[in-house]
């Protein structure tokens, strides 16, 4: 069937909804994003309540949190070829019904291998879905609406980690851990829906599924899945007492992302790989009568992207950005009910209004961004966060809570002004060949940087109570005391020098020189 036939392709679909196809389409990814965002978010507070029914300890039931990221973060390496062989409507299906699946027989689950599975399963999905709509608004929109396309759906998918945590403690309260698996149903059920009225079968730009494209690079995911596995280990054993097995995982992990790197360099070879992909397409048409046994890879991670000074920067302020995001969104619930003494319900409460504005400002700035270029804005994003951090040691419970709601309300500005920008300025300017790696990968950049960054913020903060503790001998006093503030506000400066160090690759990536690729 051609594209002029299929009646979901992209220009059926532009013919029968007009220029409002491209925001529906939006609006369909979005939902699906949400339901993968608010998946990866929302577990948090059903771990007590799962620990105690499944009589685990804490380190086992961590890995519902641990076994999520990791697949998320992996699999996001993966959309490129999914949408290049599949198309993005079977593609984006398959992945709805894995979330609701998931969504039902971990809501169902007698067994905590099973609760496992479906946690997994749900982050597959969920590292496949994300980079799918910042190429769709680089290709579907033209620049000067980009900004307000990404605003539209930075504030729907921000929304469902600030809302979602706040109605998960209710249901957990109410109706056990189970619910919190439920809630992504209705999500991924209406972006089912409008999948199957508004995703085309064919990208926008026109390009169709092609399943003569490259194998996928297993070779490539296995090194990258492994070294990203011993990487987040190797983090969490330095929690522990063995620290050489934490020194063990983490060299090992070292050599897993340089072997992986080489491997990637070696697809990327121009004569062998147009050679065997030649070879493949002619056996394929009959024109030899010598078989060739292996089908050609295309590289998972296409090093040709970091030939982009924009991209390449931008690539290191997300993974910054992703320490400096998910460490703070660990820390600073527990530093308000460890270090101030907060109630949870308090805490979550309180944190709502900071989530909410989030939203809203995602929304301003989308709607101004065409007036300073996305490296200002993700600048002057970076240093209001950086500020927020550096400037928590002055936040005493003796002094009245004003002031820490003033900084976290300082610091979500600061990631409004950001979430619009950083996907724009590093991929914008690239070959729209370009833009499906380009954006899994700075997704991937990220999600790692996130991942590695609660355990970075977790390490920091034990290091400092035990520092603290030895010096005042007051070891089971120590958090909730003087020394335990200053734990907590050493590690608030820490995320600061992180997110400061950040802004120089954005003031970088604002440059539009473009260094030569390193094939």
């Amino acid at each position: 069937m051609t594209q002029a036939q299929d009646p979901h392709s992209l220009q059926a679909l532009r013919s029968r909804y007009g220029e409002r196809h491209r925001w529906l389409l939006l609006l369909s990814v979005m939902l699906g994003s949400m339901a993968a965002v608010m998946s990866s978010t929302i577990m948090n507070v059903a771990i007590p309540d799962m620990s105690q029914h499944f009589t685990l300890g804490q380190s086992r039931v961590q890995w519902v949190t641990s076994g999520f990221m990791v697949a998320m973060t992996v699999s996001m390496l993966t959309t490129p070829w999914l949408l290049s062989r599949y198309g993005y409507r079977r593609v984006y299906e398959v992945c709805m019904w894995l979330l609701l699946g998931g969504g039902v027989v971990g809501g169902f689950a007698n067994d905590f291998p099973l609760v496992m599975a479906a946690r997994v399963a749900e982050g597959l999905a969920a590292g496949v879905v994300q980079p799918i709509p910042a190429i769709i608004i680089l290709r579907a929109f033209a620049p000067e609406e980009q900004g307000r396309a990404s605003s539209l759906f930075g504030m729907g998918v921000v929304l469902a980690p600030a809302i979602g945590p706040s109605i998960g403690g209710v249901l957990v309260d109410v109706f056990g851990w189970r619910s919190i698996f439920f809630m992504v149903v209705p999500l991924a059920m209406v972006g089912l829906w409008l999948s199957r009225r508004y995703v085309p079968t064919s990208a926008p730009g026109g390009v169709q599924a092609d399943a003569d494209s490259p194998g996928l690079d297993w070779i490539g995911l296995a090194l990258a899945s492994a070294s990203t596995l011993m990487l987040l280990n190797g983090l969490v054993q330095l929690r522990g007492d063995d620290d050489t097995v934490a020194v063990v995982l983490l060299a090992l992990a070292g050599v897993g992302m340089a072997v992986f790197v080489a491997w990637q360099r070696y697809l990327l070879q121009p004569r062998r790989h147009a050679r065997r992909t030649a070879a493949h397409k002619a056996s394929r048409q009959g024109m030899t009568a010598q078989p060739v046994r292996q089908v050609p890879r295309g590289p998972l991670m296409n090093l040709q992207v970091f030939g982009h000074r924009n991209f390449a920067m931008g690539s290191l302020v997300s993974f910054t950005y992703g320490i400096a995001l998910f460490g703070s969104t660990y820390l600073l619930p527990v530093y308000m009910q460890m270090g101030l003494g907060l109630s949870p319900s308090y805490i979550g409460a309180a944190l709502l209004p900071a989530g909410i504005l989030l939203a809203v400002t995602i929304a301003v700035v989308g709607r101004l961004s065409n007036r300073f270029p996305p490296a200002h804005w993700v600048s002057w994003g970076l240093a209001l966060l950086a500020l927020s951090f550096a400037l928590m040691p002055l936040v005493h419970p003796a002094a009245g809570l004003t002031l820490l709601w003033f900084l976290v309300i300082l610091g979500r500005i600061g990631l409004g002004f950001i979430l619009p920008s950083l996907n724009l300025g590093a991929l914008r300017g690239l070959p729209k060949d370009l833009i499906p790696q380009a954006s899994s990968v700075i997704g991937f950049a990220r999600m790692l940087g996130g991942a590695a960054g609660v355990s970075i913020c977790a390490i920091v903060l034990e290091w400092r109570l035990a520092v603290h503790a030895a010096s005042q001998q007051a070891v089971g006093s120590v958090a909730g005391g003087a020394a335990g503030l200053r734990a907590f506000n050493e590690t608030f400066e820490f995320l600061a020098v992180i997110t400061a160090l950040a802004l120089l690759a954005a003031w970088k990536m604002g440059e539009s020189t473009v260094v030569a690729a390193k094939d």
